[in-house]
């Protein structure tokens, strides 16, 4: 998927991945992808429930050795 920045935040937990998050998708325009590269397991029902709570699009999710990945797009 094509995205427009990265953010890493691999070794951090519940809630610094959502923070990191929400702080780079406001320096984001409207529409633009953000890929988030996590290795908190809860991360995949924290961004879920990130999504429904900011209108932010949670547009994919994938895990694969023991890395959660998440797509959003910015509102």
């Amino acid at each position: 998927m094509d995205f427009h920045k990265e953010l890493d935040t691999r070794g951090l937990n519940c809630p610094l991945p959502i923070l990191k998050a929400k702080k780079a998708l406001a320096d984001m325009h409207s529409g633009e992808i953000l890929k988030v590269v996590a290795t908190d397991p809860g991360s995949m029902r924290d961004f879920q429930a990130f999504a429904r709570q900011t209108g932010n699009e949670l547009v994919e999710q994938s895990a694969a050795n023991d890395e959660f990945v998440h797509y959003l797009r910015r509102r």
